[in-house]
C-alpha cells in the first residue's frame, strides 16, 4: 500500500495498459480518476475496478485542453487534491508514410503529445496550487527512438513526449514535482493486435525481443506505480523502458520453435 492516500488521475483508462495502471495504483492504496473518450468502456472499467469511494470516471477528450483542465478539476472536486497524473491516452495509425494526410497528423498528435502536454501542464499547476509535490508519469513507446515509417505520426508524438517529460522535469523540480516516462515495448494489448502485428509477424518481432514474448499491461502498470512512489524518489526527467530487452539489442535473435 505504498501509495496510500494519494489520489491519481489514468486518462487511456478504459482498456489496455491504461486500465492495467488504474488496477495497479488501486492496489498499491490510491484512489483513481479514471479518463477515456469511449463513455460506454470507461463506465464498464470503472464499475469493474472499485467503488464509488475509490474510483471516479470522467469521460475525457484529452486534445482538448479545456476538457483535460475540467478533469483535474472534477479530480480535486471528489478528492480533494492530485498526487499522480498518468498522461496514458493514445492512440496508433499504421500507413505508408505518404499516405499520411493532415487530418491524421493532426489526430495522432492532438490525442498523444498534446494530450501528454496538457495533462502535464494541468497537473503541475494544480500540485504547485496544494503546495507542491506530485509525480507526472508519461507512457511514452519504444518507437520513441526506433524508426518504424508504418507508425510514423506514433513514433514522432512518442519523441516529442519525451522531450515534454524532460524539460517539464526540470520546470518543476524547484516545486518538488517529479516528472517520468514509461517507454513499454510489444505489450499484449487490443492496440497491438488491431494495427501493430497485422503488419508485422509474431516471429519477427520476438526475433528482436531478447526476452522472447509479448509484455504484460500489468508489467508495465507496475513501472508506473514504482515511478509514482517514493520508492522513486531520486528519480525525474528519465524514460524508463519496459521492453524485453528490445532497445539494446541491434540484432536478431533466435526465436525458438
Amino acid at each position: 500500500m505504498r501509495l496510500e492516500g494519494k489520489i491519481a488521475i489514468v486518462t487511456g483508462a478504459a482498456r489496455g495498459i491504461g486500465r492495467a495502471c488504474a488496477e495497479r495504483l488501486l492496489a498499491d492504496g490510491a484512489k483513481v480518476v479514471v479518463a477515456d473518450i469511449d463513455e460506454a468502456r470507461l463506465k464498464e472499467t470503472a464499475a469493474v475496478i472499485g467503488t464509488a469511494d475509490t474510483v471516479l470516471a470522467v469521460v475525457t477528450d484529452v486534445s482538448s485542453k479545456e476538457e483535460v483542465e475540467a478533469l483535474v478539476a472534477a479530480a480535486v472536486g471528489k478528492f480533494g487534491r492530485l498526487d499522480i497524473m498518468v498522461n496514458n491516452a493514445g492512440i496508433a495509425m499504421v500507413q505508408d508514410f505518404l499516405d499520411i494526410t493532415k487530418a491524421d497528423y493532426d489526430k495522432v498528435l492532438g490525442v498523444n503529445l498534446e494530450g501528454a502536454f496538457w495533462g502535464t501542464q494541468a497537473a503541475a499547476r494544480q500540485m504547485i496550487a496544494q503546495g507542491g509535490g506530485g509525480v507526472v508519469v508519461n507512457m511514452s513507446s519504444i518507437n520513441s527512438g526506433l524508426a518504424n515509417p508504418r507508425v510514423a505520426t506514433y513514433a514522432i508524438t512518442k519523441g516529442g513526449m519525451n522531450q515534454i517529460t524532460g524539460t517539464a522535469a526540470v520546470a518543476f523540480a524547484p516545486h518538488g514535482i517529479r516528472v517520468v516516462g514509461v517507454g513499454p515495448g510489444t505489450i499484449d494489448t487490443d492496440m497491438i493486435h488491431q494495427g501493430f502485428v497485422s503488419d508485422a509477424s509474431v516471429r519477427g518481432i520476438l526475433s528482436r525481443t531478447p526476452l522472447g514474448r509479448y509484455g504484460k499491461a500489468s508489467e508495465v502498470a507496475a513501472v508506473v506505480s514504482f515511478l509514482a512512489s517514493d520508492d522513486a524518489s531520486y528519480i525525474t526527467g528519465e524514460t524508463i523502458y519496459p521492453d524485453g530487452g528490445r532497445r539494446v539489442l541491434n540484432y536478431t535473435v533466435p526465436v525458438k520453435e
